[in-house]
């Protein structure tokens, strides 16, 4: 074989190797790119808190993260976070979770978990025990009974409540499914409506929500 026909041939052979390995790249980020989705925001320290200082807003961010690696229980936005003051030493780059937070709440003495103003509503609620945690949030749909034993009418009735305590309850016979008794965070008017729902309401059911998810429906 000519050392021109030798050439040719090893250039033809590193040009079908290139697009080969070309290819392969792009099947290997096709597949770590679906396995990193979906992405949610999580809140994160631009600069250095100190033990006992108040968060100033202009040391906020919010960088986008897989949501299988968000720590739990991660804020998504930094609405309402300026001022608090942190619960220890801050290194910039700490995503910001409420055990990171002095809200107060350790000084008040013996009392319920929850901030001034805000009260522990308790409800039975369909829903998967499993699905419903401490530290997760979810929404509340109620369905009343229709008019002269119509169709009933569904209602979102409290959305992004935070869980804080959860527990499967036994089933009945009579009411068949997975039903879990939940502890939420909520205002005096929310635990009124919740109060309402499960006294009058045909059915209650808790819907959890993904990590990082803090929307508003609506």
């Amino acid at each position: 074989m000519s050392p021109r026909r030798r050439a040719a041939l090893l250039a033809g052979l590193a040009i079908v190797l290139g697009v080969l390995a070309a290819s392969d790249v792009r099947r290997r980020e096709g597949a770590l790119e679906r396995q990193l989705q979906p992405v949610v925001g999580v809140v994160v320290l631009r600069a250095p808190v100190a033990a006992g200082d108040p968060i100033p807003a202009a040391s906020l961010a919010v960088r986008q993260v897989p949501e299988r690696y968000a720590p739990r229980g991660a804020f998504a936005r930094p609405r309402g976070l300026a001022g608090i003051r942190a619960a220890a030493d801050l290194a910039a780059g700490t995503d910001l979770v409420p055990a990171l937070l002095d809200d107060g709440r350790a000084d008040a003495g013996p009392g319920a978990p929850v901030r001034p103003g805000e009260r522990v509503a308790d409800i039975v609620a369909r829903g998967a025990p499993e699905l419903v945690r401490p530290g997760m949030r979810v929404d509340v749909l109620v369905t009343r009974d229709g008019p002269q034993g119509g169709d009933g009418r569904t209602e979102l009735a409290l959305q992004d409540a935070e869980v804080l305590d959860a527990a499967a309850v036994d089933g009945d016979a009579r009411e068949p499914g997975e039903r879990v008794r939940v502890s939420l965070r909520v205002t005096v008017r929310q635990a009124m409506l919740l109060a309402d729902a499960e006294q009058y309401a045909r059915e209650v059911r808790v819907l959890s929500r993904a990590a990082g998810d803090r929307g508003r429906a609506g």
